[in-house]
């Protein structure tokens, strides 16, 4: 759908919804026809809050589709592979059905992204029209067991964080942050033949926890990967009743994660560490904001991180918010893929933040400068944030699926 200024609220939403059937295989929404023919964790997490208000049961199919690809250690996969479509890396790289904690009958790639899908699971359970409360029930042990993987496999430095281990894991694949622990990989080739070396080099050590402790390459502390976790671990606590279980241990790990983000990655901001280094990357993208997400972030935090957000590295100098990495940075590039460009995610994350902890004025600018770019360009994979220009791919699925919940107000 490309979109124009003009069209109304329930022209928007009815031509979202017609995205969003187009790209439903039947058991899980693609995020883009063509460029992207597989299932991904953390678009299928996104979709499903999106469609949470209007069509409940298939936000929990989506969700159920991908929890029945989740591996025996607990790791929920990035990409769920849909037979007879071409992607690289596909199936064959990735060789999932060489592993034994891998599902059987379905291909999947031997990574992870953000785990938002317990904050996804409550936030269905808290708008659904309908009694979720089966469904709750049903995802509560996939929701433990990811937790359980994230706290034991990928707390790899013991500071109660999780490392991601692969630029593709952190739902930015692009983004500068990555530049510096890129470039300490000593291998020919571009960014992209790293990438690539990373998951075969991961997957030729059997996707080992002891291996990515002691000697893989890449492994870094992103801020919005573990405010993710957290809000998540959030979720947990308060969908912990339902599954008779005991909230405590989630607060707990909230409170944990909660105090490493200030402890490891605060300086006047949230940044990424770079464990290998031993330092943090001094680059402020838009992933600082995730412990945004947090309702326990202290206030002069949540006060500092609203400034920089609102400043002319960010927002200020944008006409379209919320630019993916800090104007005044050389690394910054209004074209290319989270070096610049805004999204559609981010910006309900960020919206979501501000509705957390009461910044009304944040939370309208949010949602109207998001909205204002999809009526003019329509649901694209990214935007320029100073002209409003789509970029990427067209129907992008998260797009039209969070712009339903920016309509519902």
């Amino acid at each position: 759908m490309e979109g124009r200024p003009g069209v109304d609220d329930a022209a928007l939403e009815q031509a979202a919804m017609a995205v969003l059937d187009a790209n439903w295989t039947g058991s899980a929404t693609v995020p883009a026809p063509g460029i992207y023919p597989h299932q991904w964790s953390l678009d299928s997490a996104l979709i499903a809050i999106g469609l949470a208000r209007r069509r409940p049961g298939r936000a929990w199919a989506e969700l159920g589709s991908l929890f029945a690809a989740q591996w025996r250690n607990g790791m929920i996969p990035h990409i769920v592979f849909q037979p007879g479509h071409g992607y690289f890396p596909g199936p064959s790289t990735w060789r999932s059905a060489d592993h034994p904690d891998a599902p059987r009958g379905v291909a999947t790639s031997g990574l992870t992204q953000p785990p938002l899908h317990a904050f996804a699971v409550w936030w269905i359970w808290r708008h659904s029209a309908t009694d979720a409360s089966d469904f709750v029930r049903q995802a509560w042990p996939a929701l433990v067991a990811q937790h359980h993987y994230l706290s034991t496999c990928r707390d790899l430095a013991g500071s109660g964080l999780a490392a991601i281990i692969h630029p593709w894991e952190s739902g930015m694949d692009d983004s500068p942050a990555w530049d510096a622990p890129l470039a300490a990989i000593r291998r020919d080739g571009d960014r992209y033949d790293r990438f690539a070396w990373l998951a075969i080099r991961y997957r030729d050590h059997g996707y080992s926890s002891d291996y990515l402790r002691a000697d893989h390459p890449f492994a870094v502390e992103c801020p919005l990967f573990n405010g993710v976790w957290l809000v998540s671990c959030w979720a947990l606590s308060r969908l912990a009743a339902l599954a008779g279980a005991d909230p405590v241990p989630y607060d707990e790990a909230a409170q944990r994660i909660r105090r490493a983000l200030l402890d490891r990655l605060w300086n006047g901001a949230f940044y990424a560490r770079d464990l290998r280094a031993g330092r943090l990357i001094p680059i402020c993208t838009v992933g600082g904001f995730g412990p945004l997400l947090d309702p326990g972030l202290p206030r002069p935090t949540v006060e500092a991180l609203a400034d920089l957000l609102q400043s002319t590295r960010f927002m200020g100098a944008a006409g379209y918010p919320v630019p993916s990495c800090e104007i005044r940075a050389a690394e910054f590039d209004r074209a290319t893929y989270w070096r610049g460009p805004s999204w559609v995610s981010t910006n309900w994350l960020l919206r979501r933040a501000a509705a957390v902890h009461d910044l009304k004025d944040l939370e309208r600018a949010l949602t109207a400068g998001t909205l204002r770019l999809v009526r003019q360009a329509g649901f694209r994979e990214c935007f320029d944030p100073f002209d409003g220009t789509g970029r990427g791919c067209r129907d992008f699925s998260w797009s039209a699926a969070l712009t339903l919940d920016l309509l519902a107000g």
